[in-house]
């Protein structure tokens, strides 16, 4: 057996395993258990081996055009429009080969957790079907994705934005938890300013402008659920704000006439920059006054109308309900 000397110039042994003085061959158990440290156990490498040839299959799957990668991207995708379009192309493009499913939820499921929707189900998912990144429409999909709807569907990676999403069902904090957890999570963007709650939102906000768009278009107050008295009072603004419109329109024009006029007078240029701002204005005030006082005295007359006519809409309503009940029976 060889016998090594001890080290006058070592004090402190390697990586701090023993005193000052010692010998190697003390240190060889222990420098033996401190490498094993380092080397993973059995199951860590079995763990690690099948992670990296899933990955490696899937890697295959998605550069060979026999074997494309399934992802799956779900939403409600209600009023659909390009930020929808936007992340189901980024879903499609996460693979050179991607077979991208797109699950949407039903009506009932919707409107339990989240809310009425402006279209039905089936509008939607015809809506999704003409969307040209998707390979495949998956009806009445699950509010929260499994294990066993991932194995039914053959489904490698689910695709979303990385923003939580709060799980209405109560499962958990977020729908996609789980597989987030199990590493099948693949990341998409947001498209700013677009959602369907914004549209929804312009709507509301422009809401009788909208009303008067359908009315002009042929629909009944009945159609868009709108009261007699309610429909006269629209149709009654609507003409005002037009009236104004020509009225300024007419300003303007009177406005450019006086100006050639005062050019063709020879007026100095200077004696015109001097009077042509109180010219104008007495003759658009006079004018203001006199459609101002035609405004209020149609208005007035409206309101007439509309308070008589109230009270015939409550009779004929009441009439037309006694007709329903009649023919019901």
């Amino acid at each position: 057996m060889i016998e090594y000397e001890p080290n006058p110039f070592l004090t402190v042994c390697p990586i701090g395993l023993a005193g000052p003085n010692c010998s190697w061959p003390d240190l060889a158990p222990q420098l033996y258990a401190y490498a094993l440290s380092f080397i993973p156990s059995h199951a860590e490498r079995v763990r690690v081996m099948e992670e990296e040839e899933e990955e490696c299959q899937v890697e295959e799957k998605g550069c060979n055009e026999t074997h494309p990668v399934r992802v799956y991207a779900d939403g409600i995708y209600d009023l659909f429009h390009f930020g929808h379009a936007r992340s189901l192309e980024q879903a499609k493009k996460l693979f050179p080969n991607t077979y991208l499913l797109v699950g949407c939820c039903n009506d009932e499921i919707t409107h339990k957790y989240k809310g009425k929707t402006v279209m039905t189900e089936k509008e939607r998912y015809e809506s999704l079907r003409h969307c040209r990144w998707v390979d495949e429409v998956i009806p009445d999909a699950p509010w929260v994705i499994t294990q066993e709807f991932l194995d039914k569907h053959q489904i490698d990676y689910v695709a979303h934005d990385s923003l939580p999403y709060a799980d209405a069902s109560g499962a958990g904090k977020d729908v996609y938890e789980y597989v987030k957890s199990v590493g099948k999570f693949k990341e998409t963007k947001r498209t700013e300013g677009i959602s369907t709650s914004d549209i929804i939102m312009r709507i509301i906000k422009d809401y009788n402008q909208y009303v008067m768009r359908n009315l002009d278009r042929g629909y009944t107050r009945k159609d868009l659920g709108v009261s007699y008295v309610k429909e006269k009072r629209l149709r009654m603004n609507m003409g005002l704000k037009k009236l104004h419109e020509r009225v300024k329109k007419h300003q303007e024009k009177v406005g450019k006439k006086i100006q050639t006029v005062g050019k063709i007078a020879g007026m100095h240029p200077n004696e015109w920059v001097e009077n042509a701002d109180r010219l104008v204005a007495g003759f658009l005030e006079m004018f203001e006054e006199g459609c101002h006082k035609m405004g209020t005295a149609i208005k007035d007359r409206i309101q007439e109308r509309l308070r008589a006519q109230q009270l015939k809409s409550l009779l004929y309503d009441k009439w037309d309900d006694e007709d329903d009940e009649y023919y019901t029976d």
